[in-house]
């Protein structure tokens, strides 16, 4: 946890941003996986852990503007708790911790809530992500499920201060990128053909837990990376094949950390693989290079699309003007997911908020295919801490389903394209900070470039 201060700080600055109403949080709640005693790792919800710190499940909170009030609900331990779980705080010196003062049982909440709605007193809560967050907004408020009014200032409220990361949360992101390094630099030595790639995630998940750390998502090390989000562990690795690796740590604070690299199974990469990889890092390295504030992200986004295309037209897959050609969208044939998003307490950082919230400052997204999983496009400032992540993907589905509705004829090669079917994909990603003269990469450097890859095999 972070000091007393922090905490007072930040609900202080909310307090203004929001100026009228009860702020609600929902704490998250234990979860069995099977059966009640057998439950899934607890994760906190960011949003309290961001303005209250508390680690623990089954509380909840108000931030009562109108009566100059915060309270933290839950309940204490039993002695049947205790003898499970052993000593833990009571709820008043967890409050104490974080600078609340008022604590009550949790069953008062709802009694709380009832006494505001008589009196049509406005309750802002964010968007529920949580089956139990539903339930409980149901119990307490009246609100059916799937017919939430999250409250827009709120949203807006919490996003334009997490946005922006202070000095101390850079600590423990740092900390998060440089044990998330060490994993993906562990996998670049150890792989080895006839390895399962399930041994390659042990590995990942070692290193993060004996630093202290867990996982900031479910680990991707997948020898088909042409599908974007591969959890799938249990293929063997070939000769010629490309192990492509998405992982991340997360501290005991809930910071994160992403990065991903593909790894050539053998001593080296192929000729092919080769020179689709020297262009993805053309586009990664034209990416961080435009990163400073005041640039649109999307514009950012652009030029790795761009980069991508022209890449791939030397090797004669594409064909045209490469701005005319990502206008219209061809470009996500090989890329069609985005080029990277904010990070923090969150790997997505607020995803649950709303992207066009977190990354487009309530602007729309396009609805345009590729484009629209573009979740940050808003222009940079100083604090932002975000990844840069372009890939190349050949995805068989993807060309049959372009290539039988003749799509992009005017800017794809589909006879050439035929020949990478088998390609699979591949992406590196790094975390950056953004600076007021620029971009700071957060964490050790993992190898990047083909050369660096293979001084490590």
């Amino acid at each position: 946890m972070f000091t007393k201060e922090t905490y007072v700080n930040r609900r202080a600055d909310l307090k203004k941003s929001i100026g009228s109403g009860l702020l609600l949080f929902l704490g998250n709640e234990e979860n069995g996986m099977n059966y009640e005693d057998n439950t899934y790792p607890f994760r906190q919800d960011s949003t309290f852990l961001y303005f209250f710190g508390l680690p623990y499940a089954g509380l909840a909170a108000v931030i009562d503007v109108d009566e100059d009030k915060e309270i933290i609900f839950g309940d204490e331990l039993t002695i049947d708790h205790i003898v499970w779980m052993g000593t833990q705080p009571t709820l008043r010196e967890k409050a104490q911790r974080v600078g609340v003062v008022e604590t009550r049982p949790a069953a008062e909440l709802s009694k709380y809530l009832a006494k505001a709605v008589g009196k049509e007193q406005l309750i802002h809560y964010l968007p529920p992500y949580r089956a139990e967050h539903r339930l409980k907004l149901l119990e307490w408020l009246g609100v059916k499920p799937g017919a939430e009014q999250p409250s827009v200032p709120f949203i807006r409220g919490v996003v334009n201060l997490r946005n922006y990361k202070t000095a101390e949360e850079l600590v423990e992101i740092e900390r998060a990128c440089n044990v998330t390094a060490d994993m993906h630099i562990a996998a670049m030595k150890m792989l080895r053909v006839g390895m399962k790639e399930c041994e390659v995630a042990a590995a990942l998940q070692q290193v993060a837990q004996a630093a202290g750390c867990g996982l900031s998502f479910p680990t991707i090390a997948t020898v088909c990376g042409q599908t974007l989000h591969n959890h799938y562990y249990g293929h063997t690795v070939k000769p010629g094949d490309m192990l492509l690796v998405d992982a991340g740590a997360e501290t005991e604070m809930g910071y994160a950390g992403d990065m991903s690299s593909t790894i050539c199974a053998g001593k080296t990469f192929t000729t092919r693989q080769k020179e689709v990889y020297d262009i993805q890092v053309a586009a990664h390295s034209a990416a961080v290079d435009a990163l400073k504030p005041g640039v649109a992200f999307k514009e950012v986004y652009d030029l790795s699309c761009r980069v991508i295309f022209e890449g791939l037209k030397a090797l004669g897959i594409t064909k045209g003007d490469p701005y005319e050609a990502v206008t219209a969208g061809a470009h996500a044939m090989f890329f069609p997911c985005g080029l990277g998003h904010m990070m923090g307490l969150d790997v997505h950082d607020m995803e649950n908020l709303g992207e066009v919230w977190v990354g487009y400052d309530g602007q729309p997204k396009s609805t345009q295919f590729g484009r629209k999983s573009l979740r940050l496009a808003r222009p940079l400032e100083p604090g932002f801490v975000l990844t840069i992540e372009p890939g190349i993907y050949f995805i068989p589905e993807l060309i049959d389903y372009w290539k039988a509705g003749k799509r992009f004829e005017d800017f794809i090669n589909y006879d050439k394209l035929e020949a990478y079917r088998d390609f699979t994909g591949l992406r590196n990603e790094e975390d950056y900070l953004i600076t007021e003269a620029g971009a700071r990469l957060l964490g050790k450097k993992i190898p990047f470039t083909t050369e660096e890859v293979e001084a490590l095999r």
